[in-house]
């Protein structure tokens, strides 16, 4: 592991937030680990749920400003927090453009409830947050618990504290605006198996079927869980099916040139 070369987390600041919103027990857990690991934390999280919204940047505007809802948090005395009426990706936007003054050092982003993995972290707003991070120049981490389509009703936030510092090492250890994206298994920490590099699965482990269905008061798009497929090994569906926590790198928006070159050839 990386934790030679990893400068100290004390004194360096953490931004903590979500897409399960301000009162998701993820969210204190997560905070509560970066607090422990020796980060100064600010917690800014949606006011409501805002699974989905990937790197969307809506908020609620009133007047020209955006409610801030100060709060205080379980387990968490002394940490600020707030509960925003914006998306994750807005809320680190923000952070970056002036709300937040010193600057976080890292965003963290989760724990989501339910994994996030395959190309489907597009639509991801954990992952939207950290590939915002990344944007502004930030390490970030999202991080997941992979609960399946219905959560428990005690999840296993620990199994995520217990993987947690070593992969801090590895952020930090990595050069700037770095994103990484973490799932655990939904077990207890002795039953996980070794952390693991995951390559991104072809979509997710949810394979959802929309259908149009017609009624008295309308159209509609009824959705339902369609056929699972078998994953392909060595991806992030399949390690964490095999009860390994997986990390993945993940790229942010960029350009590839030449795409007039090759039209110009053909």
């Amino acid at each position: 592991m990386a934790s030679s070369r990893r400068p100290p987390a004390t004194g360096l600041r953490a931004l903590i937030t979500n897409d399960d919103g301000i009162d998701s027990p993820g969210l204190w857990a997560l905070a509560e680990g970066a607090r422990d690991a020796g980060f100064e934390v600010t917690v800014a999280a949606p006011h409501v749920d805002a699974s989905g919204v990937g790197g969307s940047v809506l908020a609620v505007r009133e007047d020209g400003r955006v409610r801030l809802h100060p709060r205080e948090l379980p387990g968490l005395d002394g940490v600020p927090a707030y509960g925003v009426e914006g998306h994750p990706a807005f809320i680190v936007h923000s952070a970056a453009r002036g709300w937040l003054d010193p600057a976080p050092d890292v965003v963290l982003s989760g724990i989501n409830l339910g994994s996030n993995v395959g190309r489907a972290v597009l639509h991801s707003g954990t992952v939207g947050a950290a590939l915002t991070a990344g944007i502004h120049g930030w390490r970030a981490l999202a991080v997941s618990l992979d609960t399946g389509w219905n959560p428990p009703e005690h999840p296993h936030w620990d199994a995520v504290r217990h993987v947690l510092p070593s992969v801090l090492d590895v952020l930090l250890a990595e050069d700037e605006a770095t994103v990484l994206n973490l799932n655990v298994p939904d077990r207890s920490p002795e039953e996980l198996g070794e952390l693991r590099e995951a390559t991104l699965a072809a979509f997710g482990s949810v394979q959802v079927r929309v259908d149009k269905r017609s009624g008295d008061d309308g159209h509609g798009l009824h959705m339902s869980l369609g056929e699972s497929r078998s994953p392909v090994p060595g991806t992030d569906v399949a390690l964490l099916i095999e009860g390994h926590p997986t990390l993945t790198r993940l790229e942010t928006i960029s350009a590839r040139p030449g795409v007039l070159a090759v039209a110009r050839v053909n």
